[in-house]
């Protein structure tokens, strides 16, 4: 078997295997490169010695055991579980118009904690009728439990999930499921703990600052093969476990001044590995950028990549049921369904205008002419959203089940592709909360004492904010599987059932055209209607029931959370208070 380390600062390297050490020689058509010849088979250990010392695990090593700290080991990819053919994922050129995603944390989606043990629920996610199922970060870090954004090997799987064999049979049983898997992947940094790569080489630079120190060095010298490392894990994902798509965490924050951008390179090599594998794959980012270039295709100019998270939907539909005014949610907060009418037609709040948050202008506008609807996802809720609150609040702490109903109706029925986060189908009492299991004694004061900070700054006292290092932190962000048993956790999951199956049925609530889109609200009596085609929507947020003039009547009620009345002769509708419909000729 061969292998090979780039390694160019490095005098001499050496592999230590299962117990015995090989000089490895340098590869005299590749610059920096090393490589050995020696007999392994599935499951060898193995690491590198430069100039003596070590041995560090493999940069490219496709499992940790004993974690990042801890030597490589081989796996064949042949001998995993069976992987049967990946169910095809929507078309990246026709977008994700029929897709409805589900991000979970595999840490806490079950007790177990395990790949294993979220397979076995994947029936309550085709009952639900979501499409995709959204993996948080499973790349190795140091400790147990964690989020998953504190990686530190990016072609390895977090063992305690089940490593390699895990991943694969988990995705292997969401194929046989009929559901599609997107894995978040992350580029921008690496954790700090268990991380070897600068021993290797110029993985980072200082030519730029992040918040988490050096940047990955993805434009200075050495960067060639940085970029390579990185593009090889983002294939090595979608080739050998067969995920569908990617979710790529916050692109903003890649610094790269180079001229064909890190983000267009890896579009290009997953468009070029879904035309060779004949798969449909995809590529989803995290940006704050408020930039369709992020989106449009490379052909014309824009950086190619399939589809983006959309805060800003989030933070208007946040602000509108909540009417929380702090951060960046004051930029939102003065007229909400306002907001929230400019995100549905056009996406972004910020298209060039003044951020208070950020004390500028921000953003561009999207043209709709050439942008769909599909090219943006929407969530009432995620990872994020819950997790970087001082108590990792969910909706369902502070809303009522209708209010609750409202946010699932706007998100599940308006145009941008549908995201939920797990539990919220249920109006899950769990909070999700931001936990870590740091074993350098100095990194867990430092990340403890940091939250800390950071929520006093906000009025919270230390001892209101979790400990992150604390394990019952972890264990309270677990769900409860008994909940979906419970009557009102039962109405409302049947509500998202509902309003996921209409959006399977009835072609307009996918139509890509976001100038078709047509909005009307009252602020101040706090409702807001929304036309897709032929299918309108009524969200009712105030306690109070309102009239609503539809301007038509012969319209019938395809799903309501109260009991709602036809329209009468004159087009006026009555609509309980904290409810919603949706209504078709």
């Amino acid at each position: 078997m061969q292998f090979e380390v780039w390694a160019p600062l490095t005098g001499h390297v050496a592999m230590r295997l299962d117990g015995a050490t090989y000089d490895m020689t340098r590869d005299p058509d590749r610059d920096g490169w090393w490589t050995a010849e020696a007999p392994a088979a599935d499951g060898s250990r193995y690491g590198f010695l430069l100039d003596g010392e070590g041995p560090r695990p493999d940069p490219r090593g496709r499992r940790l055991p004993d974690g990042p700290d801890g030597l490589s080991a081989v796996v064949d990819f042949d001998a995993l579980a069976p992987r049967r053919t990946p169910t095809p994922a929507p078309p990246p050129r026709t977008g994700l118009q029929d897709a409805v995603l589900y991000e979970l944390h595999i840490g806490t989606f079950t007790p177990e904690g395990t790949f294993d043990a979220a397979a076995a629920r994947l029936g309550h996610l085709t009952a639900l009728g979501v499409t995709h199922v959204e993996l948080m970060p499973v790349c190795s870090f140091a400790g147990r439990h964690g989020w998953g954004y504190d990686g530190v090997a990016p072609w390895a799987v977090h063992e305690p999930y089940g490593g390699p064999a895990g991943l694969a049979r988990f995705t292997a049983a969401a194929h046989e499921a009929g559901l599609g898997v997107v894995l978040d992947v992350v580029h921008n940094h690496l954790g700090p703990s268990g991380n070897h790569l600068p021993a290797f080489g110029p993985y980072f630079t200082d030519t730029h600052h992040t918040p988490w120190g050096s940047a990955v060095n993805l434009d200075a010298a050495g960067s060639d093969e940085v970029r390579g490392y990185l593009l090889g894990s983002a294939l090595a994902w979608l080739r050998d476990y067969g995920i569908d798509g990617l979710r790529l965490d916050a692109v903003h924050a890649l610094a790269d001044d180079r001229a064909l951008t890190f983000l267009e390179e890896l579009s290009a090599a997953v468009d070029d590995l879904a035309a060779d594998t004949g798969r449909p794959l995809f590529l989803i980012a995290e940006s704050d950028r408020c930039d369709p270039r992020t989106t449009t295709p490379r052909a014309v100019g824009g950086l190619g990549l399939h589809a983006q998270w959309n805060d800003d939907f989030h933070h208007a539909l946040h602000c509108a049921l909540t009417g929380e005014s702090h951060a960046y949610y004051a930029d939102f907060a003065a007229a909400p369904l306002a907001a929230l009418a400019k995100t549905m037609t056009r996406a972004f709040f910020h298209d060039g205008t003044w951020s208070s948050f950020r004390g500028r202008t921000h953003g561009r506008p999207v043209d709709r002419r050439r942008t769909p609807a599909h090219r943006f996802l929407g969530y009432s809720q995620t990872h994020d959203q819950i997790g970087n609150r001082a108590l990792g609040d969910r909706l369902s702490a502070s809303l009522s089940p209708g209010l609750l109903a409202c946010a699932a109706t706007v998100t599940l029925t308006g145009p941008f592709v549908p995201m939920l986060f797990m539990g919220e189908e249920w109006g899950a009492r769990t909070p999700w909360q931001y936990f870590t299991d740091h074993p350098d004694p100095e990194l867990a004061e430092a990340v403890r004492s940091g939250r800390r900070r950071e929520f006093a700054a906000h009025g919270w006292k230390a001892e209101e904010v979790p400990d992150p290092q604390d394990p019952a932190t972890r264990d309270r962000s677990r769900l409860d599987w008994s909940e979906p048993e419970q009557a009102v956790h039962a109405r409302l999951l049947d509500w998202y059932r509902t309003l996921i199956a209409l959006r399977r049925t009835h072609p307009d609530l996918r139509d890509p055209d976001l100038a078709a889109v047509r909005v009307a609200h009252d602020e101040e009596r706090r409702w807001l209607t929304f036309r897709r085609g032929e299918v309108r929507v009524i969200v009712n947020l105030s306690a109070e029931p309102v009239t609503i003039a539809l301007g038509r009547n012969g319209v019938r009620v395809l799903a309501a959370w109260e009991p709602l009345e036809h329209p009468g002769p004159d087009g006026r509708i009555h609509v309980p208070g904290e409810s919603a419909a949706v209504l078709a000729p």
